[in-house]
């Protein structure tokens, strides 16, 4: 059973340096660059023989150990993906044929299901609670043969955007951190795996995303990530929200790396970059409000430099679309958690209910959502709180289909490729306990969360560091249901146009 995250920064330089025997001494001195090295990259240097799992795996968890102020880990699993990088020299060395994500590591969100590692969905009730075998898109990284590193740390059962989590500290401060600033939140609910990503513990990963899971940590910690069409990845092995809402999707270091990760999850060839001439691209207002110094600079100049390049920018109207979101999104998520997650534990044999799980929570925002609106079936009203089976009934009746129906129309009406918005209207917010107040969730969902209420695709690109924060800066791009190949190959267009955002100074 491996140890949880916890050895100090000290033992890192010995682990560092482990080198593969048998490789050429001039690939053994070689210490692989992860500042700037893709799980693509890493891949075929290790099918050419000129790097070796082993060094690779070894570098990443030197680099995870370097700093467990981030919190990005719960579970570290040094041993187990040593034993199965020195597995995939070995194949190579007989002559085995090279896998897409051959030897390469790989880190996944703790409520994604690993064989022999726990799953504890970032809550103390799911502690002892170790799968028996590999959630579906787990399975099919792994047959790829991508190492799974560890299991990452994350906002409370999902439910949240900002990481700020008291269980499972490996550092002396509450809650998973920015990669770029340590006193800042790292976002969510896929917190640690932005933070690994950014601080480079590892090229690419998984996360969830029910309503900017996987984009906003990406906007925050400057990684590239993939909320798919819902329906596109098995949601099998994934402790849930809402089967409506909820995706796992790709995060890695870049696009190149998600796209990649994509294929070996959901199938397909591999995806080539789009020509920008005849791109466009809509423009809507209200995802370009509320937003701070340093995202409207940084997103101002990614669009000027997209026009530059041939991308057609059209101002589009979304009519009645905050108010349709609005009739969809807590409605359908708080509603479908009380069967889904109930179900859930009953069907993996967690050994705890519902009840007991809402019991153990150990976040106070997140412990209010399970004990006041979840356990009860209600939802938050002007004077109090309501039953949620008539909004419930109503967002899958008659709103849901009409937000669809909107972003069809406004696809189809416009000639649009996609929509183009800052992922998140602000930088990195500072990491205390009023980070999850309910005023910065809705701030910080303002742009993710209607493209997740309608089942569509969106892909996050990071595009700067902010003037003044020095913090990143992401932007998104939603396109129609089932143009995920479709987005993938304008990000691989446009990731070369922005520039790749440099990893931490420190």
């Amino acid at each position: 059973m491996p140890c949880s995250f916890t050895s100090s920064a000290l033992r890192a330089a010995a682990v560092l340096s482990i080198t593969a025997a048998g490789l050429p001494a001039s690939a053994q001195s070689a210490t692989p660059d992860l500042a700037k090295l893709t799980a693509s990259e890493a891949a075929r240097q290790i099918c050419a023989g000129s790097l070796s799992s082993e060094q690779l795996v070894s570098a990443y968890i030197a680099k995870a150990k370097a700093k467990p102020q981030l919190n990005a880990f719960v579970t570290l699993d040094e041993a187990g993906a040593l034993a199965a990088a020195r597995a995939a020299d070995a194949a190579r060395k007989r002559g085995g044929a090279c896998l897409p994500l051959a030897g390469v590591p790989v880190v996944v969100k703790d409520n994604i299901q690993v064989k022999g590692l726990p799953a504890t969905a970032g809550t103390p009730s799911l502690k002892n609670f170790v799968p028996t075998a590999d959630a579906p898109v787990v399975a099919k990284l792994r047959s790829a043969g991508a190492i799974v590193l560890g299991k990452t740390h994350m906002h409370e059962l999902a439910f949240g955007v900002t990481g700020y989590n008291p269980a499972f500290q490996t550092g002396p401060e509450v809650g998973v951190r920015n990669a770029y600033d340590s006193s800042r939140i790292a976002g969510g609910s896929s917190s640690g795996t932005g933070a690994a990503l950014g601080a480079r513990m590892a090229p690419a990963g998984l996360g969830t995303d029910t309503g900017g899971s996987v984009r906003i940590p990406c906007a925050f910690n400057g990684c590239a990530s993939l909320r798919p069409t819902v329906g596109r990845y098995s949601q099998d092995g994934i402790t849930p929200i809402s089967h409506t809402r909820d995706t796992a999707g790709p995060m890695a270091v870049s696009v190149a790396d998600v796209a990649l990760l994509d294929r070996v999850i959901a199938g397909g060839t591999a995806v080539k970059p789009a020509s920008l001439k005849h791109v466009r691209l809509g423009v809507v207002k209200e995802f370009h409000a509320n937003l701070d110094a340093d995202t409207r600079g940084a997103v101002d100049a990614a669009l000027a430099k997209l026009r530059g390049a041939g991308v057609t920018l059209v101002d589009v109207d979304m009519p009645n679309l905050a108010e349709l979101n609005g009739a969809v999104g807590f409605p359908v998520a708080l509603y479908e958690a009380h069967d889904d997650i109930a179900t859930y534990l009953a069907r993996y044999h967690t050994g705890v209910d519902l009840a007991q799980l809402a019991a153990g929570i150990a976040s106070p925002d997140v412990k209010g959502t399970f004990d006041g609106l979840i356990i009860p079936r209600k939802l938050p009203a002007p004077n109090g709180v309501v039953d949620a089976k008539p909004a419930y009934d109503n967002a899958m009746g008659v709103a849901r289909p009409a937000l669809q129906k909107l972003y069809r129309d406004t696809f189809t009406k416009n000639r649009l490729d996609a929509l183009v918005f800052p992922t998140v209207p602000r930088v990195a917010l500072a990491a205390t306990p009023d980070a999850s107040s309910v005023e910065n969730f809705v701030a910080l969902i303002q742009n993710t969360d209607p493209g997740s209420n309608a089942g569509i695709p969106g892909l996050q690109l990071p595009v700067a560091l902010g003037a003044t924060s020095g913090l990143p800066v992401g932007l998104e791009l939603d396109g129609p249901a089932g143009s995920d190949r479709k987005l993938l190959a304008l990000g691989l267009a446009i990731e070369p146009l922005l520039g790749r955002l440099p990893a931490p100074a420190k």
